[in-house]
């Protein structure tokens, strides 16, 4: 998803001066911010993050550069900065994810009953093995796979060279494939933005 039409930072900029207008960035961008958080935290973290988030980015909206390539990636970064604060209950999510295979987000997505067997069969060996990852490593494999940014916009997001992005996601593949000694789905594979570089 890229930024609507005249957009986005046209909002941002409107916002300066008529504070409402932040709402409609809200109503457009905080559902898939907020099962983003839900995915790394669970659902009770999520709405705090969430308000976080939006709080944090209407507080520092001025700072907002019109150049960057949008305001997703903008609102990604700062969530994964709060969610960086709830560090500790990230990894125990993934910890209790890793025993005991339920994941209650993954529930919601999947429609039939073999499609949630699939999931929790793969969660388990999945979860462990990103509980192990570094924080930046685990930020940048999840804003790619779960919140489908490109190599461009996580560098953006993380305010790191995409260079930095790729050597990331490349050690976090590779780590999950050894820890779950087979491809894991969608966090493994290698997918490609049409944006990104060969």
């Amino acid at each position: 998803m890229t930024d609507l039409a005249g957009g986005d930072a046209a909002l941002i900029a409107a916002s300066l001066e008529e504070p409402e207008r932040f709402a409609a960035l809200f109503d457009r961008h905080a559902p898939a911010i907020h099962q983003y958080v839900a995915r790394r935290l669970g659902r009770e973290a999520a709405d705090d993050v969430t308000a976080e988030t939006f709080l944090t980015a209407f507080r520092i909206r001025a700072r907002f550069d019109p150049a960057r390539a949008g305001v997703r990636p903008w609102l990604y970064g700062i969530a994964a900065k709060q969610i960086g604060r709830h560090r500790r209950e990230e990894v125990k999510a993934l910890r209790l994810l890793a025993r005991t295979s339920h994941d209650p987000v993954v529930d919601s997505w999947t429609d039939s009953a073999d499609d949630r067997l699939a999931a929790e069969a793969a969660a388990r060996p999945l979860a462990g093995a990103l509980a192990h990852l570094s924080a930046g490593d685990r930020h940048v494999l999840l804003l790619f796979a779960w919140a489908d940014l490109s190599y461009q916009e996580i560098a953006e997001a993380l305010d790191i060279p995409v260079g930095t992005v790729r050597s990331r996601l490349n050690r976090a593949r590779r780590k999950l494939r050894t820890a779950t000694g087979a491809a894991s789905g969608p966090l493994i594979e290698a997918r490609t933005h049409e944006s990104d570089p060969a």
